[in-house]
């Protein structure tokens, strides 16, 4: 049954280096982790601006902030967290 943390997307400036499917790879890795989505968001010269949404159970914020810095990338912000033990889907109202 999931606990804590269970979905973390962020906003992540990365080198080209490495590429992304083994950036992805590698984070899906880490520990609680069962799912790893990238989408390249901006790219120029030197850096890559990603989105990483990250999905499992109990995930450590901490180690996958430090996972992302070994790694060459720095976290510009957390966009979405997710916890406790079910997933809860945004939803639009009328006021959006």
């Amino acid at each position: 049954m999931a606990k804590g943390l269970i979905r973390i997307v962020l906003d992540i400036l990365k080198p080209h280096e490495p590429n992304i499917p083994l950036f992805a790879k590698f984070l899906s890795e880490l520990s609680g982790v069962e799912g790893v989505n990238i989408t390249l968001m901006e790219i120029d010269k030197e850096t890559e601006n990603v989105k990483i949404t990250i999905q499992g159970d109990d995930l450590d914020f901490e180690e996958i902030n430090q996972a992302i810095e070994q790694y060459g990338g720095t976290v510009h912000s957390v966009d979405e967290v997710v916890a406790g033990k079910k997933l809860i889907e945004e939803v639009t109202t009328p006021q959006d």
